[in-house]
């Protein structure tokens, strides 16, 4: 199971302020630089930064309202990040599970003959 990974989109959403803000417009439906700045412990230039690495990877689309700019979700950059978490998680699943097999079969062996301690 090989994914195709964007780590620039990883990137932008590692960043805990960023996914906060990632919850905000999903839950509100969009935002701006200073609406965000009221629900965020972070400047309103600070917010304005984020805003500008979410929208370079095509996580937010901006249109002008006034004289700011409105930042909404991308839907379809959205589930293409949903899509390959879930790809991610499948692979460390699939990980786990083997080496979950490689020390119960190890276990067994130990259980088997007592007298041999951890000489794999």
């Amino acid at each position: 199971m090989t994914a195709v990974i964007d780590d620039d989109l990883w990137s932008a959403i590692g960043d805990p302020t960023r996914r906060r803000m990632l919850d905000m417009l999903l839950a509100a439906g969009g935002g701006t630089a200073t609406s965000l700045s009221h629900e965020l412990p972070v400047t309103r230039q600070a917010v304005a930064k984020h805003l500008g690495v979410l929208h370079r990877v095509g996580l937010v689309h901006a249109a002008p309202i006034g004289r700011e700019m409105c930042y909404r979700l991308d839907d379809a950059q959205f589930a293409r990040a949903v899509a390959q978490l879930s790809t991610v998680g499948a692979s460390w699943d699939a990980r786990l599970q083997r080496i979950t097999q490689i020390a119960e079969a190890m276990q067994r062996r130990q259980d088997a003959d007592p007298g041999r301690q951890n000489k794999t």
